[in-house]
C-alpha cells in the first residue's frame, strides 16, 4: 500500500478497510472510521480516524509543566510490527532449553545477541510482548536442512547484515532481502530433545548416582547398615533425582548436608537406609546389555549434572572410574559427538572427556540430553559466529496465509532454530507516553485527521493571542504512524503562516523529514526543537525503551538540527536511579550530548505515575532485583523521587554540563538563550 492519500474515503476491497467504530474505546468516538493496514509496519493495529472538534489544548493551571497550550494529533502510539515465524519454531531459552515460539510467555528469559567489541555475543534477554496474525507464508530452506516458515517481512541476520525474507531491488518494495548467495548467522538447527520415559529416567539415575552418589551396605559390630546418599549444591539435579526415584517406588528423605560458607554454596541431600530401596536403586542404575537412544540421553544428562562442567567454551565430563568414562564415550559416539580423553591413566587419577566442535556441538549435547542444572548450560557471552552450513538454498511462497508469531525482546532479536532472528520493535516497554497503561495504547491509535485545517481555524480565531504551543508533551507527534498519516507538515505550515511560536520534544528521528518546514517556521517565530536522551548505554536502552530510536541515532538528529542553525535542547530524561545516575553514566551522556552540538541539557529524574509504576516495578524486579528496596524507598511518597535526590542529580549533571560547555546562560553572561524546551512530562515511562 502506498503512503499517501491515507485520509481519502476507503474503497471496498482495497487494504485499509473501513468499519464503524466499536466500543470500548479509550475516548467516546461515535463517528470514528476504523482503519487497518495490510502492511507489516502496522499489522495487528487499529487506527481510529476522527475529525476532532479542537486541537489546541489548554493545560490545567495545576499542572507541573511550564507551558499553557499543547497540540496532540494522536492519542496512543504505533510501532513496527513485522510478524515473523510459524508457531512451532523453536526458540533458545535462557536455561539452555528450547520452546516453541507460540508457547512463549511475556517475562520468559531467552537468548538474544548484542555487539561487544569486535564480536556479536549471546546474551540473556526477556520476552516483552508476544502476538500472532495471519500473513502470507514463505518456506526458507538452509544447507543443513533447517527450514523456517515465515512472513516475507521477517528479517534474519546474514553475513551481509539484516535481510528480509522477500524484497525488491527497486520501487515501493525496495529493501535488503535474502538470496541463495546469503548465509545466516548462528549455530544451525536445534536437536530434538529427549522423551522423559523410563529408559531416560534409568539412564539419568545411572549417570547421576554412579557419578556422585554414595550407595553401599556396611557391616558393623552392632549390625548391617544400608546407606544411599546423594549430596549436591544444585537443587535442580537433586529434585530431579528424587522425583525419578519416586517414579520407581523409591522414597528418599531430604536433609541439609552442609551450610553455605564464604568459600562454597550450601549443599542439600537425599538419603534412604532401607535395604529394599538400595536393592531397587542398584537395579535401576545397572548397565543395560543393549542401551537404547533414550537411555544414552538420560545417562549423559545424569553424568554431566554429576561430573560435568561447561566454562570458557569447553564442555567436560570428568571421572576416575574407567568404566564410567567408557560408557560416557560410548554414549557420545552414539550421537556422533566427538570427544577427546585427557588426563593421566594412573590408578585413582581423574581423567576428562572434552567434547569438541564448538558452540554448535555444545548446544546439540544440551538439547539431546537435557541436563537438569541450568547454570552449567549457559552460553552467555559466547561469540556469534558463522561456521555452520547455513547457506540459503531455497525461498518459496507457500501460496497461503498462515498464523505467524512474533515477539519483542530487550535485545531486539532472538535465536530461532539456531539462527539470529530480528524481532518486532517494540510495544509495551515504549509506553513512556501519558495515555494508557494497557494494550489499547499501543494497538489502538486515535488519529485526528483534520488536525492541520482545524489548527488554522483556531489560530485565526480572534480570541487566540499567539501563545507558545508545545508538542510532544503527551504523545510523541513523530511516532511511527506519522510516517503514514503526515499530520505534522500541515500543523507546522499553519504555525508558520500565523507566525506562532512553538516547540517540539521527541524521541523520534522522523522529525528530520520536516527540517525544511521547521527552518521556514523559525524565520517567522521562535521554534524550539528538543530531543530526549536519558543515557547512552546501549544495553540499558535495549532493556528499558527498545521501541525508540537508539540514543546514538537521536544524537545524530541533534547534530543535523544544530548544523541547520537550531539551538537544540536535550532533555536528559528519564535518569534511572541505580542504572543511569552514576557519575560515569552522567559524564558519558553529557559528553555525547555536547559532542552532538546541543545548546543545552536539562536533567529529569524518573517519575512513576500509576500504571507506569506497576510496569516498571515488574521490570525492575525481574531485571535488577537488588534495586527494588532502593526504589521502594525513593518512591514511597508517590510518583516523584525526593527533592533532595533531584537537587543532587541536577547538580551533578550541571557540573558535567559546565565542563562540556552546556550550561544555560546565567545572569550577566553574554550568550544567546536556547529556544524554549518542551515540558518533560511525557518522559515518565508511560
Amino acid at each position: 500500500m502506498r503512503w499517501d492519500n491515507l485520509t481519502a474515503p476507503p474503497v471496498e476491497g482495497v487494504p485499509g478497510r473501513a468499519a464503524p467504530a466499536t466500543p470500548p474505546l479509550p475516548l467516546a468516538l461515535p463517528d470514528a472510521v476504523v482503519r487497518t493496514f495490510d502492511t507489516p509496519d502496522f499489522a495487528g493495529m487499529t487506527f481510529y480516524e476522527v475529525r476532532a472538534k479542537s486541537i489546541l489544548n489548554k493545560v490545567p493551571g495545576t499542572s507541573r509543566v511550564p507551558f499553557e497550550w499543547t497540540i496532540n494529533p494522536y492519542r496512543g502510539c504505533s510501532h513496527a510490527c513485522s510478524y515473523c515465524l510459524s508457531g512451532d519454531t523453536p526458540i533458545l531459552m535462557a536455561d539452555g532449553g528450547i520452546r516453541a515460539i507460540r508457547d512463549l510467555e511475556v517475562g520468559d528469559r531467552i537468548y538474544g545477541t548484542e555487539r561487544r567489541g569486535a564480536y556479536r555475543r549471546y546474551v540473556v534477554t526477556t520476552v516483552l510482548a508476544k502476538w500472532s496474525t495471519m500473513k502470507p507464508a514463505y518456506r526458507l530452506t538452509l544447507e543443513d536442512g533447517t527450514t523456517f516458515v515465515a512472513s516475507g517481512d521477517h528479517r534474519f541476520l546474514t553475513e551481509r547484515g539484516w535481510k528480509h525474507v522477500t524484497g525488491a531491488m527497486h520501487g515501493d518494495g525496495q529493501r535488503p532481502y535474502l538470496t541463495t548467495n546469503n548465509r545466516l548467522i548462528g549455530t544451525g538447527r536445534f536437536a530434538a530433545g529427549p522423551k522423559e520415559n523410563d529408559a531416560y529416567r534409568k539412564g539419568y539415575l545411572s549417570g547421576m548416582i554412579r557419578g556422585d552418589g554414595n550407595l553401599g551396605t556396611y557391616v558393623y559390630p552392632y549390625g548391617v547398615v544400608h546407606r544411599f546418599r546423594l549430596a549436591l549444591a544444585d537443587e535442580e539435579a537433586l529434585h530431579r533425582t528424587q522425583r525419578y526415584l519416586r517414579a520407581f517406588g523409591v522414597d528418599t528423605t531430604r536433609f541439609s548436608f552442609t551450610p553455605a560458607s564464604s568459600h562454597r554454596r550450601a549443599m542439600g541431600a537425599i538419603r534412604s537406609s532401607r535395604e529394599a530401596d538400595l536393592n531397587a536403586i542398584r537395579r535401576l542404575i545397572a548397565w543395560p546389555a543393549q542401551p537404547d537412544d533414550d537411555w544414552y540421553r538420560g545417562f549423559l544428562a545424569g553424568i554431566f549434572d554429576a561430573e560435568g562442567s561447561c566454562s570458557r567454551g569447553i564442555l567436560r565430563i570428568s571421572n576416575a572410574d574407567d568404566a564410567i568414562l567408557t560408557r560416557t564415550a560410548d554414549a557420545l559416539r552414539h550421537f556422533d559427538l566427538s570427544a577427546i580423553l585427557e588426563g593421566s591413566g594412573r590408578a585413582n587419577r581423574v581423567r576428562t572427556l572434552r567434547v569438541t566442535g564448538g558452540l554448535a556441538e555444545r548446544l546439540r549435547f544440551f538439547h539431546l540430553t537435557d541436563p537438569a542444572i541450568t547454570r552449567k548450560r549457559s552460553i552467555e557471552g559466547a561469540a556469534v559466529k558463522c561456521r555452520a552450513r547455513l547457506r540459503v538454498t531455497e525461498i518459496e511462497s507457500l501460496g497461503l496465509d498462515l498464523p505467524l508469531w512474533d515477539i519483542t525482546t530487550g535485545t531486539g532479536d532472538f535465536i530461532a532454530d539456531g539462527v539470529v532472528s530480528h524481532n518486532c520493535f517494540a510495544r509495551n516497554t515504549h509506553t513512556y507516553l501519558d495515555f494508557d497503561a494497557g494494550a489499547d495504547f499501543d494497538s489502538r491509535v486515535v488519529v485526528k485527521v483534520n488536525a492541520g485545517e482545524l489548527l488554522r481555524r483556531e489560530l485565526a480565531a480572534p480570541r487566540w493571542r499567539g501563545a507558545h504551543v508545545a508538542m510532544g508533551t503527551n504523545v510523541d507527534c513523530y511516532q511511527r504512524a506519522e510516517g503514514r498519516y503526515r499530520l505534522m507538515p500541515p500543523i507546522i505550515e499553519a504555525l508558520r503562516d500565523f507566525a506562532n511560536p512553538f516547540s517540539i520534544l521527541t524521541k523520534g528521528t522522523l522529525i528530520q523529514r520536516d527540517l525544511p518546514l521547521l527552518r521556514q517556521a523559525a524565520e517567522a517565530a521562535r521554534v524550539g526543537v528538543s530531543f530526549s536522551v536519558g543515557f547512552v548505554d546501549e544495553r540499558l536502552w535495549r532493556s528499558v525503551e527498545p521501541g525508540t530510536p537508539s540514543p546514538r541515532r537521536r544524537l545524530d538528529a541533534v547534530r543535523r538540527f544544530a548544523d541547520a542553525g537550531f539551538e537544540v535542547g536535550v532533555l536528559m530524561a528519564p535518569i534511572l536511579p541505580g542504572l543511569s545516575d552514576s557519575d560515569e553514566s552522567i559524564e558519558a551522556t553529557v559528553a555525547a550530548i555536547a559532542a552532538a552540538g546541543a545548546a543545552s541539557v536539562t536533567p529529569l529524574a524518573l517519575h512513576l505515575r500509576p500504571g507506569a509504576r506497576e510496569w516498571y516495578a515488574r521490570w525492575l524486579g525481574r531485571e535488577h532485583p537488588h534495586l527494588v528496596p532502593r526504589y521502594r524507598e525513593l518512591f514511597r511518597a508517590g510518583a516523584y523521587a525526593p527533592q533532595s535526590y533531584q537537587r543532587e542529580l541536577t547538580a551533578r549533571v550541571r557540573i558535567a554540563a559546565r565542563r562540556h560547555g552546556l550550561i544555560r546562560a546565567e545572569a550577566g553572561e553574554h550568550r544567546a538563550a536556547p529556544q524554549p524546551a518542551p515540558a518533560p512530562e511525557q518522559l515518565s515511562l508511560l
